[in-house]
């Protein structure tokens, strides 16, 4: 099966994925968050070979992410840096780690985020800048956003659709529910 390309999709977590959706992709910004910069730290971290490794720091540059700088000219050694998009992925990766660990971590959670003053342990949320109260998926739905899209438009117009048939349903059962006592 032939990969399809998300780069040109209106949606902005297709065009997120086409530049981390890789898993090998999200790992080395992982150790890249944890300082590791060289090809051969992040070889040794994730045990990967050397082909794949090159092929995911050049897109991981390409994309943005990271920047590729040279710290010894001969023989030429490069390291790899988080960019400012790259580091704006990190509230992304703090999500990760605590739905893994939640969700996949059946003996409990083998590694944490942690507080690197204190070492106390650091459970990420998601807060509304504006009102800093924590965002919930039942609190938010998708809306257009300034550029118009007819793709959009049409995913948003089943999405609102569903959820108004959905919030019906809810609706009925709850008043049925009522209805028996």
């Amino acid at each position: 099966m032939q990969r399809t390309c998300l780069e040109d999709m209106p949606c902005p977590v297709a065009r997120a994925l086409e530049r981390v959706g890789e898993w090998w992709s999200i790992l080395i910004i992982r150790d890249a968050f944890q300082g590791l910069t060289r090809f051969d730290e992040f070889q040794q971290s994730l045990q990967l070979s050397p082909t794949i490794l090159t092929r995911r720091l050049k897109y991981l540059v390409e994309s943005g992410i990271l920047e590729k700088r040279l710290y010894n000219p001969r023989p030429a050694r490069y390291e790899y840096l988080l960019t400012e998009r790259g580091n704006d992925f990190f509230p992304v990766m703090a999500a990760l780690f605590h739905w893994g660990n939640q969700h996949f971590a059946p003996l409990g959670p083998a590694v944490i985020l942690a507080d690197r003053r204190t070492g106390n342990p650091v459970e990420a949320i998601l807060l509304d800048r504006n009102t800093g109260q924590p965002i919930q998926a039942q609190d938010v739905t998708l809306a257009a956003g300034s550029v118009k899209s007819d793709i959009i438009n049409q995913r948003l117009a089943l999405m609102h659709g569903k959820q108004s048939i959905d919030t019906r349903q809810q609706s009925h059962s709850i008043k049925s529910q009522k209805e028996k006592r």
